[in-house]
């Protein structure tokens, strides 16, 4: 089986009573993540808004990854390219979906790039059997830090919803 950048995306969704425009307020603004993302120590913006705005994540366990936006669409998301500077980039859409009136979805879908130094061969095993888990848990975090703080306007704290052996200390 042949693994190409950007397959096998992993997808998380969470609904919350809110309306479409108060996610977008929030995942719109400059430097948004250190309000809402449990594992983000800092979030310094290069150019902001719309598409090839430029942005960088400061994790816990000091790691930077770059944020480059190749997509802006008002009021619904944005596409995104992340990861370390000159290193491979892994794809992210953002969406937001109306559900219903006063209740929204945010889908967040990661197409992460090939891992590196792993036979070929192995990819799939370690994809489906480490990598898909360890992104799913840490996009439930991410979407549960921007449910708490779209809800309680309270920012969310270091690891709220639990440690990721990727982003924390």
């Amino acid at each position: 089986m042949k693994i190409r950048e950007y397959d096998y995306p992993v997808s998380c969704s969470l609904s919350m009573r809110v309306s479409k425009e108060q996610i977008w307020d929030l995942i719109s603004q400059a430097g948004y993540l250190e309000l809402c993302h449990p594992f983000c120590k800092s979030n310094s913006v290069e150019k902001w808004s719309g598409d090839k705005s430029i942005d960088y994540i400061n994790y816990y366990n000091n790691l930077t990854f770059a944020r480059t936006f190749t997509r802006w669409i008002d009021g619904q998301g944005y596409d995104l390219l992340i990861g370390k500077s000159n290193d491979r980039k892994s794809k992210v859409l953002w969406r937001i979906n109306e559900l219903h009136p006063g209740v929204s979805e945010l889908k967040i879908t990661i197409h992460p790039h090939r891992i590196k130094n792993c036979p070929r061969f192995l990819e799939p095993l370690v994809y489906f059997f480490y990598t898909r888990i360890m992104l799913k848990k840490y996009l439930r975090s991410v979407l549960k830090g921007i449910k708490w703080y779209v809800l309680s306007y309270r920012v969310v704290k270091k690891n709220q919803f639990g440690s990721h052996s990727w982003f924390s200390k």
